[in-house]
């Protein structure tokens, strides 16, 4: 009896914990409130119009002069209130030619790949076994990279190339390993020591990515 009345409330704390994205429609991000674990608190639903649920953003190009040669555009929760706690998000990647989105992580989504124009290569890595997973992408083929796994993009083509990704949380999160690594205050002695890699190199990299220390 007693587990029963257990597993009663621990169903009834997890509905009620989830009953926000269960009994609305919706629940525009009140921006101007707190993020939390849960998302953002809602917007006043008088106060949300069709303009809420609209985002023009990745129709335009991003800017690829840069170091990698490319562009994220995001749509996620902070650019698209709308998209607050309904699990789903966008953003547009430019490649110019050599364009690169360097390895990275995700660790609140999975995230899916769609090649519009030009040749992308793209992999991940897995956790367990430290398996690379890589292939070469023409238009219209698409790829998943599964939650938290390192990944990337490499435009292997001769021309620009252009692509579209989802992940399946508003806010995926992102830690691009070389500016983790490089560009902060994060001494080169322990980055030595981590990552294997010799003084001068180090020293390289934390003055190409900004880094100090």
């Amino acid at each position: 009896m007693l587990h029963i009345l257990f597993f009663f409330f621990f169903f009834l704390a997890f509905v009620s914990s989830s009953s926000n994205a269960m009994v609305n429609d919706f629940c525009v991000a009140d921006l101007k409130l707190s993020d939390s674990p849960a998302g953002y608190p809602c917007v006043p639903p008088a106060m949300v119009t069709a303009d809420d649920f609209v985002f023009s953003g990745l129709g335009v190009a991003g800017n690829t002069t840069n170091i990698i040669n490319a562009a994220v555009t995001p749509a996620f929760v902070a650019q698209f209130p709308g998209v607050n706690g309904l699990g789903l998000s966008l953003a547009r990647l430019d490649l110019a030619k050599g364009g690169v989105i360097p390895m990275h992580t995700h660790p609140a989504a999975s995230e899916i790949l769609l090649v519009v124009r030009g040749c992308i290569t793209a992999g991940f890595i897995s956790s367990s076994a430290n398996t690379v997973y890589v292939k070469t992408l023409k238009k219209g083929d698409i790829m998943i990279f599964p939650q938290g796994l390192l990944h990337f993009q490499v435009n292997s083509g001769a021309d620009g190339a252009l692509g579209f990704v989802s992940f399946n949380s508003p806010n995926p999160g992102l830690q691009i390993t070389d500016f983790a690594l490089f560009a902060n205050n994060l001494s080169s002695q322990l980055v030595e020591q981590t990552t294997f890699l010799d003084d001068a190199t180090v020293k390289k990299l934390k003055g190409i990515l900004g880094g100090t220390g």
